[in-house]
């Protein structure tokens, strides 16, 4: 049977009472989460906030609560370890930084491919013959739906669909 991370009677401190070197006692509030199979757990958490200031923070807390607050307090002091300024708000900076890089190698590269398209529509439309009749100084005209003009009304809806426009406007 377990209670409070550790089983009855057994004399092995978790690892909070161990690093510092207090007897584990029975309502140990470290017990449930800072088991003593995983000391570098609570050792970086000491090392960042001290045992005192953990032990408050937990006792404040309501008993169903304290399972996320830990998991919180370690991924933080993990995050001070690395970085001791920033902690994890400089690991999300850093990634929302990576997502407008991405967001505009993403809207540079859509309009390329529009870019692209509108050169091939216009280069296939230069060498129809029925404009070319039509810039030689012929005096007929030619109805669109007569034209090769098409696959460019197709071309237009298919970036439109895409959304491009909003991310390009966003950068």
């Amino acid at each position: 049977m377990r209670e409070s991370g550790r089983k009855q009677g057994a004399a092995t401190p978790c690892a909070a009472c161990k690093l510092l070197r207090r007897r584990c006692a029975q309502d140990c509030v470290f017990a449930p989460y800072f088991p003593a199979d995983e000391p570098q757990k609570f050792a970086s958490v000491h090392k960042v906030f001290g045992a005192s200031n953990v032990n408050k923070m937990l006792q404040e807390l309501p008993v169903y609560q304290r399972g996320d607050a830990v998991k919180s307090i370690v991924y933080e002091a993990n995050a001070r370890i690395r970085d001791p300024v920033y902690g994890c708000v400089g690991a999300i900076s850093s990634l929302q930084h990576q997502i407008d890089v991405l967001q505009t190698q993403l809207a540079l590269a859509q309009a390329e491919v529009v870019h692209m398209r509108m050169r091939q529509v216009s280069s296939s439309m230069s060498s129809d013959p029925a404009t070319n009749s039509l810039e030689n100084g012929s005096d007929k005209a030619i109805p669109i739906s007569q034209t090769n003009k098409s696959s460019f009304n197709m071309d237009i809806m298919m970036v439109d669909q895409s959304n491009m426009g909003d991310s390009l406007w966003s950068c």
